[in-house]
């Protein structure tokens, strides 16, 4: 999987739209020619259910990281999907010697077709945020506006370097997204503001603005470039950007603009 850009995609805490930037970003991807994996990794498993895969199915991410299916075997339309049964698996593996090595061992041994793999991390930055970003290259952090932004951010960021000074070198922070905002209002607009005082062009140019309609198309397991196609061009602007920031896919980029 050399050629492969893994991209772990995670927030400090839950209600940032992290899973339906992963969602929305596989969705974008695809249609662009790129080959994309979706990985979830979040024991909720709402990434598996916006992908209407059924709740029994199987094998899932758990068997995986207990070594019970290869990656290969989980795979369902392109998705590893996740339910409570990685909770378990999760203590499972905190016993275990290497555990922060589980998840990039497991899909080093992924077919090799895939261009991207996308991992939606659970909200929380335990034993498996750090196997995903011990799994990626790179690591792109979402974060709500409201007044605790910056520090939600600043504390993925800690997990981030964590995991690259003591157990992934070769990772890197792909970007900073400022999700669910209404910039409309002075608070969107501050903490905008106090992100890219901080993490400077580390921040995504591309704002996605808050709406009921995430929630509405997560509940009838459509893409929103599907059910709300106004709101998906903000997701369409940040593929376009993430694209840029990584080598080798000018061609899915083009692709991806003529899609706008």
């Amino acid at each position: 999987m050399a050629s492969t850009h893994t991209i772990a995609v995670l927030s400090q805490k839950g209600g940032t739209g992290k899973t339906t930037t992963v969602r929305t970003l596989a969705d974008a991807f695809r249609r662009s020619g790129l080959r994309t994996l979706a990985v979830d990794l979040d024991p909720q498993g709402n990434l598996s259910d916006y992908f209407d895969l059924p709740p029994d199915v199987a094998p899932t991410i758990a068997e995986v990281l207990s070594g019970s299916a290869t990656v290969a075997e989980a795979i369902h339309e392109d998705l590893i999907p996740a339910n409570l049964s990685l909770a378990e698996a999760e203590l499972m593996l905190g016993g275990k010697m290497g555990r922060e090595l589980t998840l990039r061992r497991a899909l080093a041994e992924a077919p090799g077709e895939y261009e991207v793999v996308l991992i939606d991390c659970p909200p929380s930055l335990g034993l498996l945020t750090v196997n995903a970003l011990v799994a990626a290259d790179r690591a792109l952090v979402t974060a709500e506006a409201q007044y605790f932004a910056l520090q939600g951010v600043e504390q993925a960021m800690e997990v981030v370097e964590l995991a690259r000074d003591s157990l992934n070198p070769k990772l890197s922070l792909l970007g900073v997204l400022l999700n669910l905002a209404d910039m409309r209002t002075v608070h969107s607009r501050e903490a905008l503001a106090s992100l890219k005082e901080r993490f400077g062009e580390q921040v995504f140019d591309t704002v996605v603005r808050a709406s009921i309609a995430y929630a509405e198309s997560a509940e009838r397991a459509k893409s929103i470039l599907d059910h709300r196609p106004d709101l998906g061009a903000d997701y369409l602007a940040l593929a376009g950007e993430v694209l840029e920031r990584l080598s080798g896919l000018d061609g899915a980029r083009k692709r991806l603009t003529q899609l706008a």
